[in-house]
């Protein structure tokens, strides 16, 4: 399969460019499955209902959350009505929605899309991501149920990413970290057939603070204090993302390829 992974949408001119650019990507890349965290999608602070439904009808296959799940109040319902947004696994037990699910691809082929939240430099204590992560991989095996397994790792710190990545080496096809809006440069393929990526980086504006607008930012760097709310900047928008090749008989990755597409950062392709 040709399994495309978009970082965290955000604000309206990552909207913009995911809904303008993916169809033209699906169709040029031929793609199969797409995933997108959008948990900044709306004003920079969650996903709303209107929001989502303009990512899924742009082509978006999946949409992932992270520790913003819920700061759109409206995602609280949305989510149990709309099967193909997922938030993280180890959220609050009672929290809404699912944190995993099995998709169909075109040919009847079986993608499971997971995500998980971490634990260090967290504002809050979630569950232990691993073990949850690992009740769901030992009932989904990959080339059996699954002929793709998905996990996004949406935390700080790139230890503990590169650690998830090890972790689920040879048991999913594609490990990718999400959270820290900065893509990272070491996209590989671990010993066991598992992709990998430490962090996919956001689609926004990337003539920003991690997608807000400068000046509040720097001025708390420069002053300690806040002065006004973070808004995310408006220029033009970089796609950020991985593109994975996968083995349908055995759900091993077999190419993978960091992707940004437009804006400021320097243009890799899929292709």
């Amino acid at each position: 399969m040709r399994i495309l992974f978009l970082g965290d949408v955000m604000g309206r001119a990552g909207r913009k460019a995911v809904i303008e650019d993916l169809p033209k990507l699906r169709d040029e890349w031929k793609l199969d499955f797409v995933i997108v965290n959008g948990e900044n999608a709306s004003n920079g602070m969650g996903l709303n209902g209107e929001h989502a439904k303009a990512l899924l009808a742009a082509g978006v296959d999946c949409l992932t959350l992270g520790d913003h799940a819920f700061d759109q109040k409206d995602m609280l319902q949305f989510i149990e009505s709309e099967s193909r947004i997922i938030r993280p696994l180890n959220f609050a037990k009672n929290a809404p929605g699912r944190g995993h699910r099995l998709f169909t691809a075109p040919g009847g082929r079986k993608v499971l899309v997971l995500q998980a939240l971490g634990q260090v430099f967290m504002k809050r204590a979630f569950d232990d991501p691993f073990g949850a992560v690992e009740s769901v991989l030992k009932s989904h095996p990959r080339g059996g149920l699954a002929q793709a397994i998905i996990v996004d790792m949406h935390c700080e710190a790139t230890s503990e990413k590169m650690a998830m990545g090890h972790f689920c080496n040879g048991k999913a096809s594609l490990v990718v970290g999400t959270h820290t809006h900065v893509p990272t440069g070491d996209a590989q393929i671990l010993p066991g057939g598992t992709a990998y990526l430490t962090d996919a980086g956001m689609c926004g504006d990337y003539n920003s603070v991690i997608g807000m607008e400068k000046t509040e930012p720097m001025r708390r760097f420069l002053t300690g204090m806040p002065k006004g709310r973070f808004t995310p900047a408006e220029g033009e928008a970089t796609l950020s993302g991985v593109y994975v090749e996968t083995d349908d008989r055995t759900g091993a990755a077999t190419k993978v390829r960091m992707v940004r597409q437009g804006g400021l950062l320097q243009p890799s392709s899929a292709i």
